[in-house]
């Protein structure tokens, strides 16, 4: 089979790493006091060098920064958009397995009148372009995440309906997109847990009337962000039900949402959560357009067992039923860091996992 040198790669990852304990321990002096916040950037820099160059040591194609200059994968850019007004008071959402206190918790904020005041990740993209040789993959949260699951915090008085607030928000993302990718980037990756949770019936429940055509709504949010993509950058999605110290917030197939998902999605690819029965079976793939590539998330990152490489070439060929095997890739199930607390394993345990998905590329697919 012939190499794969565009994203998304054969052997790829979702984005987030587990963060080193000095970066956390200067996270928690910054907010102490105790150091500047160019201080804090600086220790975020030699961080990031050390996990880009760990990444390139294995084999990796697409190299993030690990997100390691955030507190969790969503709210940061949340945060950064014009408009978004923190209230100074904590929101507790609670996870479901792992260990310890399976609460994740954010600042509640206000939605105003949303605008652009600036390239959000832009700064941090251009110091990962600078520091690695190989295919600078940025990651933000998708369009959706934004509103999900009814627009939470959505001053009414601005925006008294959701068709309004949505055409700011892709507008907003179009505007993200244009100034990443005039820093060069070719390759992005919007995360989402919209779509995996109105899969599962006690989610849709939750969301009331609008979740039977809730994902529909999503699919043309997220096409209207993207729609004046350059030519030359690789858009993907990864759909994920949750992750914080290696617990998780929904389950069900994909079966709900996958027609419309994969036939409709204006993405590369699509990085999907198969790593055990949360996730269902293969089956939803049929429903994938050829030349649309599937990322199988076979390799779980909230056990730090390490899979059999046998074990998963044999998850591959039952997927391959469904999809062609040219249009597969193999990554993690999720990041191994959603939030600066990491999931439950070690930094090399982590790095174990993605040398085995680089191995287990290079037997299946010959690159």
């Amino acid at each position: 089979m012939a190499a794969r040198t565009k994203p998304p790669f054969r052997a790829d990852h979702v984005g987030s790493l587990l963060r080193p304990k000095e970066l956390l321990t200067a996270r928690e002096a910054h907010a102490a006091g105790r150091i500047t916040a160019a201080e804090l950037r600086a220790k975020e820099d030699a961080a990031i060098r050390d996990v880009v160059q760990r990444q390139q040591d294995i084999g990796l194609q697409g190299i993030t920064d690990g997100e390691h200059r955030r507190i969790d994968w969503v709210m940061d850019f949340k945060y950064g958009i014009g408009g978004v007004e923190k209230l100074g008071r904590t929101v507790r959402v609670p996870f479901t397995g792992g260990t310890g206190d399976l609460a994740f918790t954010f600042e509640e904020y206000k939605v105003n009148k949303l605008r652009f005041d600036k390239p959000i990740f832009g700064e941090d993209f251009a110091f990962l372009k600078s520091v690695t040789t190989r295919t600078a993959k940025q990651t933000i949260p998708s369009p959706s995440m934004m509103h999900y699951p009814a627009g939470r915090g959505v001053d009414r008085s601005v925006y008294p309906d959701d068709d309004a607030l949505y055409a700011d928000i892709a507008g907003i993302y179009r505007q993200e997109i244009a100034a990443l990718a005039a820093l060069g980037c070719s390759y992005l990756q919007l995360d989402d847990t919209s779509f995996a949770f109105l899969n599962d019936p006690n989610r849709r429940a939750q969301v009331g009337d609008a979740a039977g055509t809730q994902h529909q709504r999503y699919i043309e949010m997220f096409n209207a962000s993207v729609a004046q993509k350059p030519a030359g950058m690789a858009i993907c999605t990864h759909i994920c039900r949750g992750n914080f110290k290696s617990g998780w917030m929904s389950e069900g197939s994909y079966e709900h949402v996958s027609e419309a998902l994969f036939g409709q999605l204006d993405v590369d690819g699509f990085f999907l959560e198969y790593d055990d029965e949360r996730s269902g079976g293969f089956e939803p793939l049929r429903f994938v357009p050829k030349g649309k590539m599937v990322v199988l998330g076979l390799v779980t990152t909230k056990t730090p067992q390490l899979e059999s490489k046998d074990a998963l070439k044999r998850r591959i060929d039952e997927a391959a039923k469904f999809v062609p095997l040219e249009q597969l890739c193999l990554s993690p199930q999720c990041g191994f860091a959603s939030t600066a607390e990491g999931n439950d394993l070690t930094i090399d345990q982590q790095f174990a996992k993605l040398a085995l998905i680089v191995d287990t590329a290079r037997d299946v697919w010959g690159d």
